[in-house]
């Protein structure tokens, strides 16, 4: 049976998400601390693969995921999937809203139910912890009397009981997670993809405007864009993109190579399905079928058959 790693402890949205990335195979999940441990426990192969978070809709990317994914031997992501995000309000039980002076979870879900915290326990003193589930422990503990948590987290908990459940103060929040593992063959196209990048561009004038010009040439569109400092010097950024569509699509292998072109630093970072399966738009002069004929046309005249 295939161990998965996931950003731990379990009861977390990353168990959560982890298990729906492995619902397809049988799979022995390995909680560990952070996402750097998990990432390293696959590039070790002391784990097939790895469950992370790389980005929420409220909070924008996870940094952790991002820095990890670059800091160390390649690695690719082979599927992605994408929860809802909504939490519940965990106490010991018989603790009603009136008594609890101290509420604590992860800096991520704190910021997301914050103005709930401050309408409905105001009076409450609110404490960061490593996890959510870090912050159940808490409570069950008797360190803090309420945790902010994902639903899953009380069925690892029976002392505790759900003293409000499905809070959020924007209720669409969602968080992407990726499914990562060594280099090895991708995920078939489905015309439904992804690609994920991240590039070091050349400190000159218009090198970014340069990187993009890549992409909108060649009909590709660009659904994410984030900068993280490569930590050499001030001032010198990694961006990482997402783009739609396959590495194996005429398209985007194009833009890649005009990137590494372009760039001092093109990691490729994986191709896989978009969780919603929403197909990729692509416009005529970008189609399978436009390529290959300008190749062949290419060829034509390399070949001295058109004048």
């Amino acid at each position: 049976m295939p161990r998965i790693a996931y950003l731990g402890p379990p009861g977390t949205f990353t168990d959560q998400a982890t298990r729906a990335l492995t619902a397809d195979f049988d799979a022995e999940l390995v909680p560990l601390e952070t996402v750097s441990q998990a990432l390293d426990a696959v590039r070790e192969e002391t784990v097939m693969a790895a469950g992370v978070p790389v980005e929420n809709s409220v909070e924008g990317s996870v940094s952790a995921t991002l820095d990890a994914l670059t800091s160390g031997e390649p690695l690719i992501a082979v599927g992605e999937t994408v929860l809802p995000i909504r939490f519940d309000v965990l106490v010991r039980r018989g603790t009603g809203l009136d008594e609890i002076s101290t509420v604590s979870s992860h800096p991520h879900a704190i910021a997301q139910v914050r103005d709930w915290l401050a309408d409905n326990i105001p009076g409450a003193k609110v404490l960061v912890d490593s996890s959510t589930a870090a912050a159940v422990a808490a409570v069950d503990a008797g360190e803090v009397d309420a945790a902010v948590a994902a639903p899953v987290a009380v069925e690892h908990h029976g002392d505790l009981e759900v003293l409000a459940e499905s809070i959020a103060d924007v209720t669409d929040a969602v968080t992407r997670f990726l499914f990562v593992r060594r280099p090895g063959t991708l995920p078939d196209p489905t015309g439904a993809d992804r690609t994920s990048i991240s590039v070091v561009a050349h400190d000159e004038v218009g090198a970014l405007t340069e990187l993009l010009t890549e992409l909108s040439l060649r009909g590709i569109n660009l659904s994410r864009i984030e900068s993280r400092p490569t930590k050499d010097r001030l001032g010198k950024y990694r961006f990482f993109l997402d783009i739609d569509g396959h590495v194996s699509d005429a398209r985007v292998g194009d833009a890649l190579t005009g990137l590494r072109r372009r760039c001092g630093e093109v990691r490729f970072l994986g191709s896989y399905p978009k969780a919603d399966r929403s197909p990729v738009v692509i416009r005529p002069m970008a189609s399978e079928q436009a390529f290959q004929a300008s190749q062949e046309w290419l060829e034509q005249i390399r070949a001295g058959r058109i004048a």
